[in-house]
């Protein structure tokens, strides 16, 4: 039996936690100015050069670990994906916010297994912070054990959402100013900025109460959905139905406002 098959998912999930460190190291390195663009082309220029100096680390380190791994092209990409293993990875969650100096962005791998994510490991350059899961085992920030908020009344939590990509059809654009308008009714606070990755670090921290997001990503949601089980969350979409890649909604909340947040975007 080759070496590969032999580690066991824990190893592997110290291993990728290892590559996104290294791949945040160069995202880092050029992270600090303003990037300038004028134009559309412009801007995808720059967000691809973030890309490729990040994946020029991740794409042979984590083959080495799973060489017969597909791996997803598109960090865009949504649905269900074929059988067996495959590496989904945003190697610059937040990428817009790094060209403008913001600090909301992160590295991300995830490992799903037919259609289930079995690791996750979330690397925020800007903190050092690593957060970690593995299905069946927890979720970790840097080793210790993460867990959602108990918060019970929708009315005392803190909830998110983000815009999954730009320039969404008219529809998810209506759907998702109404479900703001609705959670400015019913929550005490409504956070509303992109990456979707932090926002969903929070909630698996017990920061956040309630996140949720109309279309989106594998890349941008997998990883979260994870954290966020593993940490005793609820994972479902915006109506209460179990939430796949295929799911046009998604939502993320502590146990106790699950409920609730389902009744208040179901309005």
């Amino acid at each position: 039996m080759s070496e590969t098959l032999q580690i066991t998912d824990a190893d592997l999930l110290d291993q990728t936690a290892i590559a996104v460190q290294e791949a945040g190291s160069a995202l880092l390195e050029r992270f600090g100015e303003v990037v300038g663009y004028q134009t559309r082309e412009e801007l995808m220029a720059a967000l691809v050069a973030n890309d490729d100096a990040a994946l020029a680390i991740l794409r042979p380190r984590l083959t080495r670990l799973r060489p017969d791994a597909g791996w997803v092209e598109d960090e865009l990409d949504g649905g269900a994906l074929p059988a067996g293993e495959w590496w989904v990875v945003d190697p610059a969650e937040g990428n817009v916010n790094h060209l403008h100096a913001l600090p909301e962005w992160a590295v991300t791998a995830t490992l799903v297994r037919d259609n289930r994510p079995v690791l996750t490991a979330v690397h925020l350059p800007l903190t050092g912070q690593t957060y970690t899961a593995l299905a069946g085992a927890g979720a970790h920030l840097d080793g210790r054990p993460l867990r959602v908020s108990r918060t019970a009344d929708l009315g005392l939590g803190i909830v998110a959402t983000s815009q999954a990509r730009p320039d969404e059809d008219e529809e998810v654009v209506r759907r998702v100013g109404s479900s703001i308008t609705a959670m400015l009714f019913d929550a005490l606070v409504v956070r509303t900025s992109v990456p979707a990755t932090l926002h969903l670090l929070n909630v698996a921290a017990g920061r956040i109460d309630v996140f949720w997001q109309f279309a989106g990503a594998r890349a941008d949601l997998l990883p979260g959905a994870l954290l966020v089980t593993e940490a005793g969350g609820r994972i479902s979409d915006a109506g209460g139905r179990p939430w796949t890649p295929e799911s046009e909604s998604f939502l993320a909340a502590a146990p106790g406002v699950h409920a609730g947040a389902v009744a208040t975007l179901s309005r």
